[in-house]
């Protein structure tokens, strides 16, 4: 069981994460449901159109630095500066970039409200590039806590001050008014929680191997675009929009979920590893728990809803697209096995391998196109399954890949998911056969029973001695999320 301090900051950490990340998702649903019944469709997709250019452009906003300062074993306070104001000209850079961009694309889109709304809009990678560095130095001492309270409250105020203004008929302007209320006051809550001030830049400061690392991570993250958006291309090519329809609607019902519940852990796993870098043992322990963390608490709910896709979708999305479902099911797959390989990613960055990182990434997105090309001969659930396909094939690359750059736990991991293999699949199985029998009921009888039998079907597994071990470090863990640190004797008298 894991009990140092470490191990703590770690725990409290990823609470308070997962805590503000269901705020974020919360007031993401209350966002859709009020602000759309006060702005038009064209509103969202003038909206749609210019984010895909923000959500671009943050790649290179970042520029890597974020990890590269929060995995660096030494980091300075120069070098810190240093870092700042890279990521400072940076933001300024794109958002001139954008703001020239903008005339140009309101051109191609014929649409002349999409002009000031590029322009304002391009404030945000000035916001985000003064906040970056931060944003790395509260994730690099994992003060989690101050990060998290600074998120929600920047979303929820966001959010008010967007309903008060399309009441008033602010229109679209509504939706540019709350991303700019988000980002300014992140960036003013990050400024006040990081308590420190950056200084000129020095060149006595090296931060070269920095930028090399940080370079390497946003081609392997432009690699990662591209190859994410070759499913969705290649369906609307070949089978139609209402093809890509059903399938995005399922990916949607998945895999945007299962991002948002697996990115935030990133900003407790990376320090924690970061700071263990030079502490083999322990990185060996927290590498194998992570990967037993995220594969039974995430990967038995995923397993259970591949068995219920069916009544899952028709609660969901309806009768009509009684055709998701099978491709779901394959999505749900795909999610648990980009799960376990989500620890792989992990190490990359808190061992600093950008360049192996990238290389692999590009391996990997080859990998994919091809499943996929292959996959749609077999029409749209061809794609599903090698969307699927793609990631049972990474996964163990990664794995014998990491193993011959630095030195990796392989035999544990391998153990651990194999565990992890026999387990959500009976629980899946389980909530189908339940689902099953209890849909002459109608949909919402079939997921409950299901749900039942699935948890039922894992609890069983506690029978199992190692299971047992396994359920105890992570019962370890949870303890610790809900446990206040107490401070040692000598912090207290320093305190008195």
């Amino acid at each position: 069981m894991m009990s140092s301090t470490l191990a703590h900051d770690a725990a409290r950490g990823a609470l308070f994460t997962m805590i503000a990340q269901a705020a974020r998702i919360l007031l993401q649903l209350i966002s859709v449901a009020v602000l759309a019944r006060l702005l038009t469709p064209h509103d969202y997709g003038m909206l749609a159109i210019v984010l895909v250019l923000v959500g671009l452009g943050e790649i290179f906003r970042d520029f890597g630095l974020t990890s590269a300062s929060i995995q660096a074993p030494e980091l300075s306070t120069g070098q810190r500066d240093n870092l700042f104001w890279i990521n400072a000209g940076i933001g300024t850079g794109l958002g001139l970039a954008m703001l020239l961009a903008s005339w140009p694309l309101g051109a191609i889109t014929g649409e002349p409200d999409i002009v000031g709304m590029a322009q304002w809009l391009s404030l945000l990678f000035v916001c985000n590039g003064l906040a970056t560095q931060h944003r790395a130095n509260l994730m690099r001492e994992v003060r989690l806590r101050p990060l998290a309270i600074v998120d929600v409250a920047a979303a929820a105020i966001a959010l008010a001050v967007a309903i008060a203004a399309a009441v008033l008929g602010a229109g679209f302007w509504a939706l540019v008014i709350q991303q700019l209320c988000n980002g300014a006051i992140s960036l003013i809550g990050i400024v006040i929680a990081g308590r420190w001030l950056p200084r000129r830049y020095s060149r006595a400061h090296s931060v070269r191997t920095m930028i090399t690392f940080g370079w390497n991570l946003v081609a392997a993250n432009l690699v990662q675009y591209a190859a994410r958006q070759v499913d969705t291309v290649l369906v609307a090519g070949r089978f139609g929009t209402a093809s890509l329809g059903l399938y995005n609607r399922a990916f949607q019902l998945v895999m945007t979920p299962l991002g948002q519940v697996r990115s935030p852990l990133q900003s407790v796993a990376l320090p924690v590893l970061s700071r263990l870098q030079r502490d083999q043992p322990r990185f060996e322990t927290y590498v194998t728990a992570a990967q037993l963390a995220l594969g039974y608490l995430i990967g038995i709910p995923i397993a259970m809803l591949a068995g219920l896709a069916e009544p899952v979708v028709a609660i969901m999305l309806g009768d009509a697209w009684a055709e998701a479902a099978p491709i779901l099911r394959m999505f749900a797959i795909a999610g648990l096995l980009t799960t376990l390989s989500y620890v792989g990613y992990w190490v990359y960055l808190a061992r600093g391998l950008g360049a192996q990182l990238l290389r692999y990434t590009l391996v990997t997105a080859v990998i994919k196109v091809v499943c996929i090309v292959i996959g749609s001969f077999f029409g749209l659930i061809g794609v599903a399954i090698a969307f699927a396909v793609h990631p049972a094939i990474a996964w163990p690359i990664s794995l014998a890949w990491l193993s011959r750059v630095t030195p990796m736990p392989t035999r544990r991991l391998y153990g651990g998911a194999v565990r992890i293999f026999i387990v959500t699949p009976l629980a899946g199985v389980a909530a189908w056969g339940a689902g099953e029998a209890a849909s002459p009921l109608g949909p919402w009888a079939a997921v409950g029973a299901g749900l039942a039998a699935g948890l039922v079907t894992a609890s069983a597994s506690l029978l199992v001695p190692i299971y047992r071990r396994d359920a105890q470090s992570l019962m370890g863990f949870v303890r610790l999320m809900a446990t206040r640190r107490r401070p040692t004797p000598g912090a207290a008298a320093a305190a008195g």
